[in-house]
């Protein structure tokens, strides 16, 4: 499955690559596979946004971000799977969130 883009894949592919993936994630992490670990999470971070929906992300919103309790993201634009923007209280660089890294403040 891995040599399909996320875009090309079906949820039910999408799914299963994150199982996969969450398998070998756990099995770097126990091995002290740091490195590993962290691309495996980014995989399963990228794959998870193509399981969502971009328009329920709109531009002018602010997100929190997932895993960093008390950070904020505000979209600019969208551009697939990634939110444009700035994080709050950080500085002025636009930066690139997959959506799955955001969530609603309500």
């Amino acid at each position: 499955m891995s040599d399909k883009r996320y875009s090309e894949m079906s949820t039910y592919e999408i799914q299963q690559e994150i199982s996969v993936l969450n398998d070998k994630a756990r099995k770097a992490e126990q091995l002290g596979m740091i490195n590993e670990y962290a691309v495996l999470e980014r995989k399963i971070v990228m794959a998870k946004s193509y399981l969502l929906d971009p328009s329920s992300y709109k531009p002018g919103e602010v997100y929190e971000i997932e895993g960093a309790p008390g950070q904020y993201f505000k979209i600019d634009y969208m551009n697939g799977v990634f939110a444009w923007g700035f994080r709050l209280g950080a500085s002025e660089k636009e930066e690139a969130l997959p959506i799955s890294m955001l969530k609603s403040d309500s």
